[in-house]
């Protein structure tokens, strides 16, 4: 019979326990989740309550052997017989101190692992979606509105779900550099509507908008579609035209007025200091002033010129600091306070003097996010993700420049050149010290 994997989470990884179990012990009540691909299952989101057999039906064919549940989030009936399947399966058997810390630390590593590819797998799903986008845009403008909206229901899925949706880093390799800052900016974007409570209709149009915002840049050259601050005057208006390209495919795309304003306005700045229209203030809608913000924070983090990357805490400081004139301040504030004072991608030293690169972020726990330790005595392939929030004795002590950073703690944490983020479901990953000594 196929062994049954239980993470337990009192203390250690979250607030909710979960477990594997095989795909025949299904049952009506259970809060399941799917650590699939979008496309990989029917279901509108990842993660739900069975009500029917038919769901059940549904899953089996899916080809799982096991899924995940959480008994605290299903019926007291199904907690009950899943314990009973569990006892079957695992028997209790004793086991050392030793043995036992090891095997938590494989679970958590398998555990973090899928995380991690889930997020990735879902990353090269959007960037494939959008690739197909800008392919048919002009050729079949129906159909590439139907993809830009399916893939941002999808995303709603993720942000919208019971379980909170924290922000998460990949690795450089999960996109390339059109796909990364479209998405880049469609994630937080999004995040960053929920967090100022958005209609969800609202949330539909600010994705697509997002998503969409540089579409126009297809009908530019390679070498204009990234800013450089090297571009003589002619060549910065040329680039300033993939605004009305955006919109002229937009409209051929027969988006809502909403997201084509969105678009017009993306980088309109409340001091009237931005292009193409120089509008300011309330003329700027509430969506564009969502997206020009975010848009300017990805583009500090991820230029055209990796040279004059800046890291994602120098980029909030640099906002804060120097640009509050171009942004509302209600999303300014809601942004800083979503993105915290250690955005993912962060290269920071710990109260104890070490150092640790910030992977994932929730916006409700900001100050304590969850971060990789150098640590030489463990292999970096190895290596937990520690949740600060659960360190009372652990803190951040200050952010540091990547070239800050001694060889070996460099090397072990591999800064990225280039930020790539994605949804993580705050349930997954993420352990105490305490368990990952």
């Amino acid at each position: 019979m196929q062994r049954h994997n239980t993470m337990r989470t009192a203390g250690t990884m979250t607030d909710i326990q979960t477990q594997f179990i095989d795909v025949s012990q299904l049952r009506i009540g259970m809060f399941i989740y799917l650590d699939m691909g979008w496309m990989d299952h029917p279901f509108p989101v990842s993660n739900f309550k069975i009500s029917s057999q038919e769901q059940i039906n549904t899953i089996r064919s899916l080809g799982l052997e096991q899924v995940r549940y959480a008994p605290d989030k299903s019926t007291q009936a199904q907690q009950e017989s899943a314990a009973v399947t569990a006892n079957i399966v695992m028997p209790v058997t004793q086991e050392s101190e030793q043995n036992r810390a090891a095997r938590l630390r494989r679970e958590l590593l398998a555990c973090q692992a899928v995380s991690l590819q889930v997020c990735e797998k879902q990353f090269n799903h959007a960037a494939q979606t959008l690739r197909q986008v800008n392919e048919q845009a002009h050729a079949q403008p129906e159909l590439a509105r139907e993809l830009t909206e399916k893939l941002i229901q999808d995303f709603l899925g993720e942000v919208l779900s019971e379980d909170e949706a924290a922000i998460r880093l990949l690795s450089e390799k999960a996109g390339e550099k059109t796909s990364l800052h479209s998405i880049n900016v469609t994630v937080i974007s999004l995040l960053l509507g929920k967090a100022m409570q958005l209609s969800k209709a609202d949330m539909l149009q600010l994705g697509l908008g997002a998503l969409l915002h540089d579409i126009g840049k297809v009908n530019l050259p390679d070498r204009l579609r990234w800013m450089d601050e090297q571009f003589n005057h002619a060549e910065k208006l040329l680039f300033h035209e993939h605004v009305s390209h955006s919109v002229a495919l937009a409209r051929k795309m027969a988006l809502a007025p909403s997201a084509m304003l969105l678009i017009a306005q993306h980088h309109e700045y409340i001091d009237g200091s931005g292009y193409p229209s120089r509008v300011s203030g309330d003329k700027i809608s509430p969506l564009a002033r969502i997206v020009a913000l975010v848009n300017h924070y990805d583009n500090l983090c991820n230029p055209s010129n990796p040279a004059l990357a800046v890291t994602p805490h120098e980029a909030l400081s640099q906002i804060f600091t120097q640009g509050k004139a171009r942004f509302d301040a209600a999303t300014l504030t809601a942004f800083i306070r979503m993105m915290g004072i250690y955005p993912p991608g962060s290269v920071v030293q710990l109260t104890d003097d070490r150092y640790a690169l910030v992977v994932s972020v929730n916006s409700s726990r900001p100050i304590k996010p969850k971060v990789i330790i150098h640590d030489s005595r463990v292999p970096r392939e190895d290596a937990l993700v520690i949740n600060l929030e659960h360190e009372k004795q652990l803190g951040i002590h200050r952010s540091l420049k990547p070239v800050q950073l001694p060889k070996a703690a460099y090397d072990y944490l591999s800064p990225r050149k280039r930020l790539c983020y994605f949804f993580e479901r705050g349930l997954e990953a993420g352990t105490t010290l305490g368990e990952s000594s």
